[in-house]
């Protein structure tokens, strides 16, 4: 008779099976056991000035925004006097003025695999805002502030004010106990916080000055401005380190004969993963399927 069934010898056919089982045993315990993290390198930044500020124009029957940032950086990078000038329309017909004026004006942001800090320094800088051309807002001799996040450790923020300061034209002298107010008649109220500093657990972050100004200059079309002014700020968020864990690969052979002999079946359970009795459970239905298969092969012949 023909047949288009082609059979395997039987013993063949068991040997096959329990060498597939052996075979699939390892890597089925390696992805059930395996735990892969990958590393975080933490975030930094720093910059030189920001500024939020409302500008209102022709009393007030106009309002025009001012946001702006100086030399902001965000790791891994470095920036030095660059962008010092911005440009408002309506504003002494909308040309360009200049917000900061400073001899060093740098701001970096780096990152590493166990460490993440951002640092800024700015000397003999003073900052201007729309409708005091010839009258600086405020000047410094040196300011800087450093925000430093290493993994597992503490982070520490730092600013630091160097010499003198001068406010709307008035000598001031500030103090970290707590804000100083400067006032001048016909221009304009400034309120300073010095040195503002704060951390948590994985993050930190400095900042040399803080201003909340109130200008009402009455020039180039510019009645008042309101709003804020932030010197040297820099963050930092700590990396996380990876963590590396393994499972022990178990021998599905041993698992195996394991399960053949009941007084060892239990140390082989206790050294093998969570899949490990199932693989060699099927390898033994294998193997038995394969038994019983040569025992079939043999009653026929």
């Amino acid at each position: 008779m023909n047949t288009n069934n082609f059979r395997m010898p039987a013993g063949r056919w068991a040997a096959t099976a329990a060498a597939t089982a052996l075979a699939v045993g390892p890597a089925a315990l390696a992805d059930a056991g395996s735990a892969h993290a990958t590393a975080d390198h933490g975030r930094a930044s720093a910059v030189v000035l920001r500024a939020g500020l409302d500008v209102s124009l022709l009393n007030k029957t106009v309002n025009v925004p001012l946001a702006v940032s100086l030399n902001e950086v965000r790791a891994p990078r470095s920036a030095q006097k660059t962008a010092l000038t911005a440009r408002l329309d309506g504003v002494d017909g909308g040309r360009p003025f200049s917000v900061l004026r400073a001899d060093v004006a740098t701001a970096k942001a780096t990152v590493s695999a166990g460490k993440a800090e951002g640092s800024t320094n700015l000397a003999h800088a003073k900052v201007h805002v729309p409708g005091l051309p010839l009258l600086s807002l405020i000047e410094i001799e040196q300011v800087s502030s450093k925000a430093t996040c290493v993994a597992g450790k503490k982070p520490v923020a730092a600013a630091n004010l160097l010499g003198g300061v001068t406010v709307l034209g008035k000598k001031v002298t500030l103090s970290v106990g707590g804000p100083t107010e400067v006032r001048v008649p016909g221009v304009g109220d400034v309120r300073l916080d010095l040195s503002r500093t704060e951390t948590t657990s994985r993050t930190a972050a400095a900042s040399a000055l803080e201003l909340r100004v109130s200008i009402y200059p009455l020039k180039l079309n510019v009645t008042e401005v309101e709003g804020t002014v932030t010197l040297a700020k820099t963050t930092c968020e700590s990396p996380v380190l990876p963590v590396k864990s393994a499972a022990p690969v178990a021998d599905p052979a041993a698992d195996i004969k394991a399960q053949g002999n009941p007084a060892k079946a239990g140390l082989a359970d206790t050294g093998g993963g969570s899949t490990t009795p199932y693989i060699a459970g099927g390898a033994i239905a294998l193997l038995v399927a394969g038994g019983g298969a040569v025992a079939l092969a043999r009653r026929r012949n």
